[in-house]
């Protein structure tokens, strides 16, 4: 039986068909300010009726918490790879994460989305550690490429930016898609999980496509999208000449494979031809290639992991090696210097007897320490520790 994804592709659907006409007096575009999905791209403009279904992906409170997160943080204006931005088209915000530049001022990215429901397996989710990011274009579709340029009619925004790992990881789930990589994982409509991505990423999305599967209408109006989009900026303005880049390359393209195997994927995959943030992508790489260690080449053989996400378990108690209990009245201060000087880490209490378990380097010293104080009521080893 397949679940019922929210929103309905109903309402989807209606989203794209309405729209608000954009002002004329719209701001321009070298403006990094942050504009509502389905509002108009001026200040303070009231959101169109076809948005407010989205809006209700998230609770309201934490919705305004995290809009207000990107406000703070004020991102440059200036396109760059891994830059998330919305983009105004048919009235309609869009969100896009840029990928590179393909000559001159024309990018190539991907069509960016928040029905997190629809995922699919080429579908990356941003996760916590990617914020601040405009919720409503958290979910990267890595099978919708599209090409755009900066220009007035788009009444772009920069709404977020991820590191060089993630939008590495990125670019390997778009190869899987460009390959058309088969996936040893059930396809299940609404399913979220963790898995592996050229065996080195672990990235969060959904599930393969399967027969019937709902999901395939809600693409094909998300790609109908992409190809409006750069259709209309490849359409001549004017007296603009109809040959202009964006006219000859309205239709993004795969990225070609490289020669050189899973090497050459690597150096592709963190931007190597021209790094854009070249530290910290240095810096990734690196530690990628370390945790290929630590995670395990994947044999070609070995079938795909789904890790399903879980509440995590408690974690087990940090040993103890003190048990001490303060005089009443002595002040916090004192207390730590004294703590500071035998270099003890309190990892419990104060239980119900107002006892502090303490971690020390050297427990036989410490208590010493600790006994001669004045400000300390009884100390002694933990259960089943000696000093």
């Amino acid at each position: 039986m397949t679940p019922d994804l929210w929103p309905p592709l109903s309402v989807i659907r209606h989203a794209f068909e309405t729209g608000a006409a954009v002002p004329d007096d719209a701001s321009p575009p070298g403006m990094a300010t942050v504009a509502m999905p389905g509002s108009s791209p001026g200040t303070g403009a009231e959101p169109v009726a076809a948005a407010a279904a989205s809006d209700l992906l998230l609770p309201l409170t934490d919705l305004a918490r995290r809009r207000e997160a990107v406000a703070q943080r004020a991102f440059p204006a200036r396109w760059a790879p891994g830059r998330l931005v919305s983009v105004v088209h048919e009235g309609r915000l869009l969100g896009v994460l840029l990928d590179r530049r393909i000559h001159g001022e024309l990018w190539q990215g991907w069509m960016a989305a928040g029905e997190a429901d629809w995922a699919s397996a080429f579908d990356v989710l941003l996760e916590p550690e990617d914020e601040p990011f405009e919720p409503m274009f958290g979910v990267i579709q890595a099978w919708n490429v599209l090409t755009l340029e900066p220009s007035p009619q788009l009444c772009a925004r920069v709404q977020g930016e991820v590191s060089a790992t993630r939008l590495a990881a990125i670019r390997a789930v778009h190869d899987e898609w460009a390959a058309h990589a088969s996936l040893a994982i059930a396809p299940e409509p609404g399913r979220i999980a963790l898995r592996s991505v050229g065996g080195v990423f672990s990235v969060l999305s959904g599930t393969p496509l399967g027969p019937q599967d709902p999901r395939a209408d809600y693409q094909v109006l998300y790609r109908d999208a992409g190809l409006r989009l750069g259709a209309a900026l490849a359409r001549p303005q004017g007296d603009a000449s109809a040959s202009s880049p964006s006219s000859s390359s309205s239709r993004a393209q795969p990225q070609s494979r490289p020669e050189d195997g899973w090497w050459g994927s690597i150096r592709r995959w963190f931007g190597a031809e021209g790094w854009a943030r070249p530290a910290f992508a240095v810096l990734a790489l690196f530690v990628v290639i370390q945790n290929i260690g630590v995670l395990g080449g994947r044999d070609a053989s070995e079938e795909d992991e789904v890790r399903f996400r879980a509440v995590p378990a408690a974690p087990a108690p940090t040993r103890a090696d003190l048990v001490v209990r303060w005089k009443s009245g002595i002040r916090m201060d004192e207390v730590d210097r004294l703590l500071q000087s035998i270099s003890a880490d309190v990892v419990g209490g104060p239980g119900g007897e107002g006892a502090w378990h303490l971690r020390v380097p050297e427990p036989v010293d410490a208590l010493a320490v600790l006994a001669a104080s004045p400000l300390v009521e009884s100390a002694g080893p933990a259960t089943g520790q000696r000093p």
